[in-house]
């Protein structure tokens, strides 16, 4: 790969292939001594969502009121002020860094008989009378390494070190003062750093070998195939020069390895410290773990972890995460750090299996730990919700810039996904049902409730004969009664652990807090609608164009790979999932034989849904004949789950010799799985699996070989009518003039090319594939048809259609070859 690419320069700040260069240790000073200090329970019981502003309120304030109070004692106050110490201790260069709440310094007049103070301020809910000294010694200890830091570069002998606590109530001040001597402060960082020497080195130790595997890491398979050697050029220069790219490739090319093997490339460059692999479903992450696994095959070492959902990794489903009800969060943090240690040494591919082995060895909890290991970890396999969702975000990461590569597979998924990500809701059921439950608890509460209900039911004039009504801007006069609820849930919930409602009024502060983080991203690419439904009345803040958010989330790295087979119309992904100008665009080729592929398009059925019920027979004819020329297993895709049954008891009724499978309404991964068991190789009977395109199968799945030789497509893939797709089609017909197509057209046509893609698999494979709906045909759908479509082949009747897969499957008819009995378009 070096060779392809040697070309591309490193920046100034980038590292150079030197197996003497030193590995620099960067490290904030918080992290620094929780890391080395923590210890205690794992405690995650109910925390005001509102503390962190508020704590940011107050040292804000306080700051400003130093600045004043020390200024007439004759010092100057500094606040923020940012300390980097740069050494190297026993072999290894080290960056301890930080921001100090205050340094205050005598004037100069003043320099003889005063001290430099370091201040770290800390908010608390404790009443002050009860805090003491030594309450916590994490506080101390990281006032005491800013203390260290600036007496070393400014030459003083002694330091003030202080603590002042606030009370987030009442605003009172407690402070706590220790005079330390240089050497006091020495000895006590020296001491913090000797503790986390092992982990230095292990670090160290650990890139160097990693960084040795990736110079002579070769590409996993013999050859590229048609289209991926470019594919991953185009990534690597992307990560080079801190761009974003979108790629649209064709299945069959190998996005996973050919934008993992670029990025480890850039890795062992120094060019990006950490790999996020961001997918949408449980098996693309299974597929990028085969590919990191291929690749450790060929000598690779790479640390990688999966991350998995708390609610499915919990030891203890339905506990509260607390010390009393879990023994895993008791003494969670004087384990944690062995256990980290543990799986370390001993492993580099972290699935979710290992976890849970050393998270149980060690007894801790192995959510909390598995967040602890994407600190060490070099890739991190995981859900678009850890970098993009402000709810869960990993927030540990991505509170400035950082030097990350992010990899956003199946990014056509991204779109909805975004969309649920930053919008909101509220009921009136849920204001009105909490606040019977709360009358006797606590009647503030109740009060406040009983307002937001009246609130909701005035909105109800807003509908006049509609069950709807859209509005450009936020409810201002809803703003102070979902902020008193806050703030008077927070002080109950805080005191009534497991009293009766108290899950009900979390999960309702949850929702609201929720509605007030979505509240700050309001902007013009949003709406406020109100909706009554089933009895009930809902608000909901609707994200309508998710771009800027999403480009947001992506400048916390340095460089962005947006990929998919199906990034069509590119100009409409690279707007909606925020490219900018400034993004790559590469759309590649099939690299499959075009003869491998049979395309047939039935222009002479409408599946419009007032024409559904006529069509059906029809429907069910094409079906039939279509299966009917080749023994082998068939997936039939329908646009609704009422159409799909309608034609499926049809076809079982006219053609009983047929095995028919039928895709359930709610199937968990166990009956998916046994689903798919039923496509085996060398059947000898025909199965036609009936399912619901955009479902579970339209996409993740690899029948290769003969376990699925061909697909029916039915309908165009339009997405349900409904008041938010409208929404969306008014928006984009405001701003693009092209509303429906934003809306409906391409995310259909989207499902349709997923689906299509699940037959021609592998360089072997061969099938067919039929597509009815007569809106194929128009001139707007043939334009979103792929380069590797060209040869679609339109059908009049089943006698046509008929001739057509006997020349397929059976390579001639008359003695002619296949493609030259072909009318095109």
């Amino acid at each position: 790969m070096l060779n392809l690419l040697k070309n591309y320069k490193r920046g100034p700040k980038e590292k150079v292939d030197n197996m003497e260069e030193k590995v620099e240790i960067k490290i904030s000073v918080r992290n620094l001594v929780e890391f080395i200090l923590r210890s205690g329970d794992l405690d995650a019981r109910f925390m005001s969502s509102t503390r962190a502003v508020e704590g940011t309120r107050i040292h804000q304030k306080l700051q400003k009121l130093n600045k004043k109070k020390y200024g007439e004692m004759g010092m100057e106050y500094n606040p923020e002020m940012v300390l980097i110490h740069r050494f190297e201790y026993n072999g290894i260069p080290f960056v301890v860094e930080g921001r100090a709440d205050g340094i205050i310094v005598p004037m100069k007049e003043n320099e003889l008989f005063m001290k430099v103070i370091v201040d770290e301020i800390k908010t608390t809910t404790l009443s002050l009378e009860d805090l003491e000294e030594e309450y916590n010694n994490l506080h101390w200890a990281q006032a005491k390494c800013y203390a260290y830091i600036y007496a070393l570069q400014n030459g003083n002998t002694e330091m003030d070190v202080q603590l002042t606590y606030c009370d987030i109530e009442n605003e009172d001040i407690k402070i706590f003062i220790k005079n330390l001597s240089f050497s006091e402060l020495e000895g006590f960082f020296t001491d913090i750093i000797e503790k986390y020497y092992r982990w230095a080195e292990l670090s160290e130790n650990w890139s160097r070998k990693r960084d040795g595997s990736i110079r002579s890491l070769g590409f996993p398979f013999e050859k590229y195939r048609k289209g991926q050697r470019e594919l991953a050029v185009s990534v690597y220069r992307t990560i080079v020069e801190g761009k974003r790219i979108f790629i649209q490739a064709p299945t069959g090319i190998g996005k996973t390895i050919s934008t993992l093997f670029p990025s480890v490339k850039a890795v062992g460059e120094g060019l990006v410290s950490k790999i996020f692999y961001l997918t949408a479903k449980t098996i693309t992450r299974q597929v990028a773990e085969e590919a990191v696994r291929r690749m450790r095959d060929g000598g690779l070492s790479l640390k990688s972890i999966t991350l998995t959902a708390k609610d499915k990794i919990c030891f203890n489903k339905g506990s509260a995460c607390n010390p009393e009800a879990c023994s895993y969060a008791k003494g969670h943090f004087d384990r944690v750090n062995r256990a980290i240690e543990d799986i370390l040494i001993n492993e580099d591919d972290i699935t979710r299996n290992k976890l849970e082995y050393y998270a149980a060895k060690h007894s801790v909890c192995p959510f909390e730990y598995s967040l602890d290991l994407t600190l060490w970890c070099d890739c991190i396999i995981c859900d678009y919700n850890y970098v993009f969702d402000p709810r869960v975000n990993l927030k540990r990461f991505f509170e400035g810039k950082g030097d990350f590569a992010f990899l956003v597979d199946e990014a056509h998924n991204l779109v909805d996904r975004a969309r649920e990500m930053y919008s909101a809701e509220l009921s009136k059921r849920d204001f009105l049902k909490l606040k019977k439950s709360m009358k006797y608890l606590d009647s503030g509460i109740a009060k406040i409730l009983g307002k937001l209900n009246t609130y909701m039911l005035s909105l109800k004039k807003e509908l006049a004969e509609e069950d709807f009504y859209v509005q450009e801007g936020l409810p201002e006069e809803m703003y102070p009664l979902l902020r008193k609820f806050t703030k008077a849930s927070e002080e109950w919930l805080g005191k009534n652990e497991g009293r009766e409602a108290h899950e009900d009024l979390l999960q309702l502060y949850f929702d609201v807090m929720a509605f007030l983080r979505i509240w700050e991203l309001y902007d013009k690419r949003f709406v406020t609608y109100i909706e009554e439904a089933e009895g009930d009345l809902k608000i909901k803040l609707f994200c309508l164009h998710p771009g800027n958010l999403i480009d947001q989330s992506l400048q916390k790295g340095r460089a962005a790979v947006l990929f998919s087979a199906t990034l069509m119309p590119m100009n409409y992904f690279k707007d909606i999932l925020g490219g900018g100008e400034e993004a790559y665009s590469v759309k590649l080729t099939s690299p499959f034989p075009m003869e491998n592929q049979c395309l047939l398009v039935v222009d002479s059925v409408s599946t419009r849904y007032r024409h559904r019920d006529k069509s059906v027979s029809d429907v069910a004819d094409y079906i039939h004949e279509f299966v009917a020329e080749k023994t082998g297993n068939y997936m039939v895709f329908f646009p609704s789950y009422k159409y799909l049954t309608g034609v499926y008891n049809r076809f079982a009724e006219l053609y009983p010799e047929v095995r028919v499978m039928l895709q359930q309404g709610e199937m968990d991964e166990a009956q998916r799985d046994e689903f798919l068991e039923a496509f085996q190789e060398g059947t000898q009977e025909t199965l036609a699996a009936f399912v619901v395109l955009g479902g579970i199968f339209s996409e993740g799945i690899d029948l290769k070989g003969e376990r699925l030789i061909g697909a029916v497509i039915v309908g165009v893939g339009l997405p349900q009518i409904c008041i938010e797709r409208n929404i969306i089609k008014d928006y984009f017909d405001a701003e693009k003039s092209r509303g429906y197509d934003y809306s409906y057209t391409y995310p259909g046509m989207n499902k349709v090319l997923q689906a299509a893609g699940r037959v021609v698999r592998s360089d072997d494979d061969r099938g067919a594939i039929l597509l009815i709906d007569d809106r194929f045909s128009t001139v707007s759908y043939r334009g979103l048809f792929p380069e590797h479509w060209k040869n679609a082949k339109r059908i009049r009747n089943t006698k046509e259609m008929k001739m057509m897969l006997e020349a397929f499957w059976h390579h001639t008819v008359e003695g002619e070859d296949f493609n030259e009995i072909q009318d095109e378009f």
